[in-house]
């Protein structure tokens, strides 16, 4: 029952009490009841009860109320702290004892002077309190040299957020020597502009600094030799400029593994003076800085994880840094137009070159880099290529060990394949390798050469090429001598070529018939027609364009005729260039078609589409054939006299 009447008193008191200046939060159960069960021999848990003499509002400032924090507390939140309740809050702290359960102690809002900011963290520093927060310090102010007793404390981590001194005059090691001499663990000051910090004046046993978000400069911790257990240094966001200079910082911090010099404004130009870094540091953050290529000068030799995000970094110098204890290397976010090689980082495992310049990464890293795991390359204006496919199939022969994909690596150019994922790029084995085309190429070209040899030797070709030749410069000697006479006047029904051997025919029975009788025909015949001084293809070419019809006087000896040959192709140009149908085949004797040459696949052509005459050996059917004769060739020449040759 008792226990029972404890529980709802103290619910009561917690109910009434609250502070006019300090609103006070507590975690893990701050005001609770003790528990009903007893110890085992049966006495009472004992309540430590620690009174905050604070004046509520509605009452006189000689009545107080009490704040009950019980032996079970861990944790403890107060806000609005000024220099009128800084009294009352250290009699709370005093009552803290070590042996305590309160740990974390969280002041927020907190506007006091320099006299009042170390009476609270004196008083903290003799309490059970192992790690305190102080937040928003924002009128902090008459700033002198103070002494501090760090002797006899559970301290273990201090953090400060954003203090702001409205002191424009005061000593800046007054206020440095008192955070640079204590002896915790953790110190952490953010958000403060912090100029400078001192090094402690003996060794000290710091582990973890964090000056983040303040103006610290490359005078920090110059030839400071006190930090020898220092692991953790956090210096993110201030004003160093001097990557040398930092090296030297770290040079006497013998067990420094973590450094985080990111966001500042940090340069190397390689200068030729030696980096001196911990041999500790395995882990170190530079990103977000001005470095360029000479900052693999300036790196710490037993690094294993290195951070170069958001720097200048073109390229990696080869065999400018052997960093062989190197796992993991994040170069995202700069100007690199291609992958690092592995020479100097024989352990690579991890490579982000993410959001950089790379067009067409090259094809043998996997080949040259076999300890890495996963490389994060996309974001980047790949160039999709030849060599780009031959890294895409590089990575999947690895055993895919590209990180993001496939939806981080698309296609930048060409323009018309913009936006495409690498999966989806394809191209022909034939388009990628050289050497096949180049031989591909060459029988292609063998190929079409043979198949030209052929045609030309099957189709006489070059034989066609040089009657078209003399052809040709026949008829231009004839504009050049006779420009006047071009236009050709018909003299001549019909041009007879015929061979040698069949001339008894022609002379016996074609002229006579054609040349008697009703309706002359006035033929054209080489013997008597072709101009004596002129060659035999002019000859030739002459008779047939003054002439109305071509006759041919088929026969195995026509085929066999050189000259015949000539007078079928000019006659057969004629045909195609006026368009009309001035050829006129008599068959005077069957011809096989094994015997004709190839060089007369015209005359085959012919034969084919054209009707011809064919020479009857009855006596009664030729005087038909002498009636269509003279109805193919029935015209009226243009001349104003009789024959004329």
């Amino acid at each position: 029952m008792r226990s029972l009447r404890n529980f709802f008193l103290y619910k009561c008191l917690f109910a009434l009490t609250f502070w006019n200046h300090v609103s006070l939060s507590v975690e893990n159960e701050l005001f609770t009841s003790v528990s009903n069960n007893s110890p085992e021999d049966g006495s009472d848990k004992k309540i430590n009860s620690l009174p905050l003499l604070y004046a509520n509002s509605h009452q006189s400032k000689a009545n107080f109320d009490w704040v009950v924090i019980q032996n079970t507390t861990e944790s403890l939140s107060l806000s609005e702290i000024t220099n009128e309740n800084v009294k009352r809050l250290v009699a709370l702290l005093s009552n803290i004892r070590q042996g305590s359960r309160l740990q974390n102690l969280t002041l927020t809002n907190v506007s006091v002077d320099w006299n009042a900011l170390i009476q609270i963290l004196q008083t903290v520093w003799h309490s059970s309190i192992q790690y305190l927060s102080i937040k928003s310090v924002t009128q902090l102010s008459d700033i002198e040299r103070c002494e501090f007793d760090y002797s006899g404390t559970s301290m273990k981590a201090l953090i400060m957020e954003k203090v702001v001194i409205t002191d424009l005059f005061f000593s800046q090691d007054d206020l440095y020597k008192i955070f640079a001499d204590m002896n915790i663990a953790a110190l952490t000051i953010t958000d403060s502009k912090m100029i400078h910090m001192l090094c402690p004046s003996s060794d000290s046993p710091l582990r973890h600094l964090n000056f983040l978000k303040n103006d610290l400069t490359d005078l920090l911790f110059e030839k400071c030799d006190k930090l020898h257990q220092l692991e953790t240094l956090i210096l993110q966001r201030n004003k160093f400029e001097s990557l040398l200079k930092v090296s030297f910082m770290t040079s006497r911090m013998k067990s420094l593994k973590y450094l985080d010099m990111s966001s500042n404004l940090l340069r190397h130009e390689g200068a030729g003076t030696q980096c001196q870094w911990a041999e500790s540091l395995t882990e170190l953050d530079l990103s977000s800085n001005q470095l360029t290529d000479a900052v693999f000068e300036c790196l710490p030799v037993n690094i294993q994880n290195l951070n170069l995000q958001s720097n200048q970094i073109s390229s990696v110098p080869r065999g400018m840094a052997k960093l062989k204890a190197l796992t993991e290397l994040n170069l995202a976010l700069n100007h690199l137009a291609d992958l690092p090689g592995c020479g100097s980082f024989t352990s690579l495992e991890f490579l982000n070159v993410e959001m950089n310049s790379i067009l067409t990464p090259s094809a043998d890293f996997f080949q040259s880099c076999p300890r890495v795991r996963e490389l994060q390359a996309g974001q980047n204006p790949f160039k999709c290529s030849c060599e780009l496919r031959d890294f895409i199939r590089g990575e999947r022969q690895s055993g895919g060990r590209l990180f993001g994909w496939p939806a981080a690596y698309t296609c930048e150019y060409p323009e018309d394949l913009r936006g495409m994922q690498l999966k989806d790029f394809h191209l022909s084995e034939l388009a990628c390798n050289t050497a096949l085309l180049l031989v591909t190429a060459l029988l292609l070209t063998l190929v079409l050469v043979a198949v030209v040899a052929f045609l030309c030797i099957y189709l006489d070709v070059p034989w066609y090429v040089r009657m078209t030749w003399q052809w040709t410069q026949t008829k231009r000697r004839a504009w050049h001598n006779h420009p006047a006479e071009q236009e050709t006047v018909l003299q001549f029904h019909a041009f007879i070529s015929y061979s040698e051997r069949d001339a008894l025919w022609v002379k016996d029975e074609l002229i006579p018939n054609l040349e008697k009788g009703e309706g002359c025909v006035q033929l054209c015949q080489h013997e008597r027609n072709f101009i004596p001084g002129k060659s035999i293809v002019e000859n030739i070419i002459n008779c047939i364009e003054k002439s109305y019809k071509s006759i041919f006087v088929l026969s195995p000896n026509f085929v066999q005729s050189e000259w015949c040959h000539y007078e079928l192709y000019f006659a057969h140009h004629k045909l195609f260039s006026e368009n009309s149908s001035s050829l006129i085949l008599i068959l005077l004797e069957p011809i096989p078609p094994y015997i004709i040459p190839t060089r007369y696949h015209k005359l085959k052509a012919l034969m084919a589409k054209r009707t011809y005459l064919e020479w009857p050996k009855e006596r009664s059917k030729r005087a038909l054939f002498w009636a269509n004769l003279r109805a193919a060739i029935n015209i009226n020449l243009p001349m104003a006299d009789g024959r004329r040759f």
